[in-house]
């Protein structure tokens, strides 16, 4: 039977036309609206089109395929072809790639979360995990890290976080919980409402998804170096549509990532850019923590959460030690040659 189903899949999944060209047309699962987040996306739809003289095609909706907490389910039936989801949304469905949540790991630049991401990605077991959900990871949706806005007086010190409703996802919400925080995993289009009815006091999100999603037009305060972690939100292709694509149509798509990714590289580095002049423009008071409180931070959140998460791996039978070492081994490797 599943053997049947996943058959079925398939032949509705490869779409095509008798003639000279055969044509496929993909539809594309994202939320909120077009925004630095989803520009490598935006990009490859523009790249593959070209590539193929528009024989393949990607129809990218936002909100209007599925919920963004149901993007890999919807990707497991093939109700779409590619989805872009975050691993803190169902972290049991995707638990090898939540390595790349634990706070502090000590990324610090956008280019070292593309080479950790893509490292662990390509790691078999996390390739086999996917695959339970027939779903291949494409490429990621790399993000600096998070960081609170909030309202009245800001909170720069670890005792502020006592009590704190923060929304905060996988790794970063369990890194707040560590320091007396009562994290809430509410979805990014659900966290201005949270934020304005008074469910959470603060939000951690990138600085995209800050403007995106408004939170920034309720904050007092932007906490500019807490840098607990981020999120990873990978992009999946449906393995059935992967695997029904024409040769050219699928070297198409797999020469399409790098330059995509590159694209949205350049286009998130504009908005770092001029992050002061918006927080300046809308009021928002920059806060700097202190050294000594990061530490502390660091220290109650970052060793317990990594000892834990590698606990609980091993203890499924999957590869927690080794893949946590390949992030390390990835990111040193990145931070020497420059990246």
């Amino acid at each position: 039977m599943k053997y049947l189903m996943k058959t079925s899949v398939a032949a509705a999944l490869s779409l095509t036309f008798v003639g000279e060209a055969a044509a496929t047309e993909w539809n594309v699962s994202v939320w909120g609206k077009r925004r630095a987040f989803t520009e490598h996306v935006e990009k490859l739809a523009e790249l593959v089109s070209a590539k193929t003289g528009g024989d393949f095609t990607m129809n990218v909706s936002y909100g209007g395929l599925s919920k963004n907490r149901e993007n890999l389910d919807g990707i497991s039936i093939g109700a779409f072809e590619m989805a872009q989801f975050c691993a803190g949304y169902h972290p049991d469905k995707n638990r090898l790639i939540t390595v790349l949540e634990l706070p502090f790991l000590g990324v610090e630049t956008l280019d070292q979360e593309v080479a950790v991401s893509h490292a662990v990605y390509d790691h078999p077991a996390v390739a086999d995990e996917m695959s339970q959900w027939n779903a291949k990871l494409l490429m990621t949706s790399p993000m600096p890290q998070y960081n609170l806005v909030g309202t009245g007086e800001p909170r720069d010190e670890l005792a502020d976080f006592e009590g704190m409703r923060v929304r905060a996802t996988g790794g970063l919400g369990a890194a707040f919980k560590a320091v007396g925080g009562v994290p809430t995993s509410v979805t990014a289009t659900e966290a201005y409402q949270a934020m304005d009815s008074g469910v959470v006091d603060t939000v951690a999100f990138a600085q995209h998804a800050h403007l995106s999603f408004g939170t920034i037009n309720q904050a007092d305060w932007w906490t500019a170096n807490l840098n607990p972690g981020t999120v990873n939100c990978p992009v999946v292709v449906n393995i059935d549509a992967y695997e029904s694509l024409s040769d050219e149509h699928r070297a198409a798509l797999d020469e399409s990532v790098e330059e995509s990714i590159t694209h949205y590289l350049a286009n998130y580095g504009e908005l770092l850019a001029r992050w002061d002049s918006v927080l300046e423009e809308k009021g928002v008071n920059k806060v700097m923590i202190a050294e000594d409180q990061l530490a502390a931070f660091r220290a109650k959140a970052a060793d317990p959460a990594r000892a834990a998460w590698i606990a609980d791996m091993e203890a499924q039978g999957l590869p927690g030690q080794e893949l946590y070492d390949l992030v390390m081994k990835t990111l040193a490797e990145a931070k020497a040659s420059g990246s």
